[in-house]
């Protein structure tokens, strides 16, 4: 069958090795092309995100011929007894959206600078969204410095309404992935969004927590505006499982342009004279936080 025969598809859910493609004949649930699984795989062969070329057969179902190439992927680490393998959380995202609260629970902003170098690392933009603004006085004083970095930030409410328009028009027309801790009001932000869809979402969520003898299901779900949404659990466990120390300040904005002007080209930027970080941290060029980030991440901590 030639290319042009094929119907094109985008694949919006995975399970148990069927994957159901949204197509412009509708919703069709595919398996796997034979040929495209032999050999030893080291990484998902298909997986929600992936854009595909599939045959649809008598009965309605389809066969998955060809996996187009990503152009990037949220990959997670999966040791397995034959040997590495990478999971694929989501492929193709534009964006990573990091939705944090002001208060209860207090933001997290260690977890969020780790969420933002794996952003950096796998190369998907991130977008921070700094929810409950409602409950604190100056949710700048928490967040702003992210802006100062040059990484985009949106203030929510689902209480008073606030950047929900814009929140929605961020989403528009893109394949978003989201992560964030625990009861920061996501499944809130997502219903007052678009109804209905923050329900969806959590069953998904809860499902993919149960653990790794339950069935995984992964799904992105539609936005009435174009684009999809797809939750990610797991961000906290997505080690920097191929990343030197000695490369992870090209992950943080702020430090990687000071890297060139240190004395010494292997500087840890720990404690070495003549290190331009340590120089910028001092004169309050670098948030010190930041750095502390830098310092828990290079040493292994969360």
């Amino acid at each position: 069958m030639t290319e042009d025969k094929f119907v094109h598809g985008l694949i919006i859910k995975a399970q148990s090795g069927f994957f159901t493609v949204e197509s412009g004949q509708g919703l069709i649930v595919c398996r796997l092309r034979g040929k495209l699984k032999q050999g030893r795989p080291s990484g998902d062969i298909a997986a929600v995100g992936d854009r595909v070329q599939i045959t649809v057969l008598p009965d309605g179902s389809g066969v998955i011929e060809k996996v187009e190439e990503r152009k990037r992927a949220i990959v997670r680490l999966d040791p397995r007894p034959q040997g590495e393998y990478q999971q694929v959380l989501l492929a193709n995202p534009d964006q990573a959206v990091f939705v944090f609260a002001c208060a209860h629970p207090a933001p997290r902003l260690r977890m969020l600078d780790r969420f933002l170098v794996i952003a950096e690392k796998q190369n998907v933009p991130p977008l921070i969204v700094a929810n409950k603004t409602d409950l604190v006085k100056n949710p700048r004083d928490i967040f702003g410095l992210y802006e100062t970095i040059g990484y985009r930030v949106l203030y929510t409410s689902t209480q008073t309404g606030a950047g929900l328009d814009e929140l929605r028009e961020a989403l528009k027309g893109k394949i978003s992935a989201l992560a964030g801790p625990s009861g920061v009001g996501k499944s809130s932000l997502l219903n007052a969004i678009q109804p209905g869809l923050g329900l969806a979402v959590r069953e998904i969520s809860r499902a993919m927590k149960k653990g790794k003898h339950t069935t995984v299901v992964r799904q992105m779900f539609p936005l009435e505006g174009g684009g999809y949404v797809a939750d990610t659990p797991g961000w906290k466990s997505l080690a920097l499982w191929d990343t030197q120390p000695e490369e992870l300040d090209a992950y943080f904005p702020e430090l990687r342009d000071l890297v060139a002007h240190c004395q010494f080209s292997d500087c840890t930027h720990i404690h070495e004279p003549g290190c331009a970080v340590l120089l910028a941290v001092k004169e309050g060029r670098v948030h010190r936080e930041r750095y502390e980030s830098y310092l828990r991440l290079r040493s292994g901590q969360d």
